[in-house]
């Protein structure tokens, strides 16, 4: 349990953010944008587990659909705000357990990262991170999720993991030399990418 002693009191200290964040930034990202006051407030869960003798980490391809901007996308479970979310730890759990299938009951939560904005979809997107003690079984939720992709960390803080290429964006814009990340082939960008590299940032001292 000694990579999740040393998240616990790193997360509780001042965060990168923005620094960190900027590392897998696609260029365009690299200005600042505030966040508008009708942004869509979101939650998203980095759940964290052993598993074959080391750890990983949960990542799901979103199903495709057609007015979703993140269709089809990479990303951590999550989803908007809704009015029965008494918190934002509330949402990020709920949203966990509906997308794939992981009882909240059994999620401890470590803390929360720092805060992004996604100018295109206009969403302002808190992510937290959770473990869990046990292996998970998961249930992907079948409208929403075409596949569960597990990782482990040791992946995430192999440079060799690191790549950029140009990217296709909304209205056939081309993005030039956009980093992301590598996992067995999948590409991983954009704001996943993004909080990934300050969780990344917390690992760097850590010892796995």
């Amino acid at each position: 349990m000694i990579l999740i002693n040393d998240i616990q009191q790193k997360i509780k200290q001042p965060l990168p953010g923005r620094e960190a964040q900027l590392n897998m930034a696609p260029g365009l990202r690299r200005h600042f944008v505030e966040t508008p006051d009708d942004a869509t407030v979101a939650c998203v869960m980095l759940l964290l587990y052993h598993k074959d003798e080391d750890w990983y980490f949960v990542l799901i391809q979103r199903m495709t659909h057609e007015k979703d901007r993140h269709s089809g996308q990479i990303s951590f479970p999550g989803g908007r705000v809704e009015q029965s979310d008494i918190s934002l730890e509330a949402c990020a759990l709920r949203e966990t357990e509906e997308e794939i299938g992981v009882p909240q009951s059994d999620i401890q939560m470590l803390g929360r990262l720092s805060e992004l904005y996604i100018p295109v979809s206009n969403y302002l997107v808190h992510p937290f991170v959770g473990f869990l003690e046990n292996e998970p079984q998961f249930i992907p939720q079948l409208t929403e999720v075409k596949e569960i992709l597990e990782i482990p960390v040791s992946k995430l803080i192999d440079i060799e993991n690191k790549k950029k290429m140009d990217m296709r964006g909304g209205r056939n814009i081309v993005l030039k030399n956009v980093p992301y990340f590598d996992f067995f082939g999948n590409v991983v960008w954009g704001a996943t990418a993004m909080m990934l590299s300050e969780f990344e940032y917390l690992l760097s001292d850590s010892k796995l």
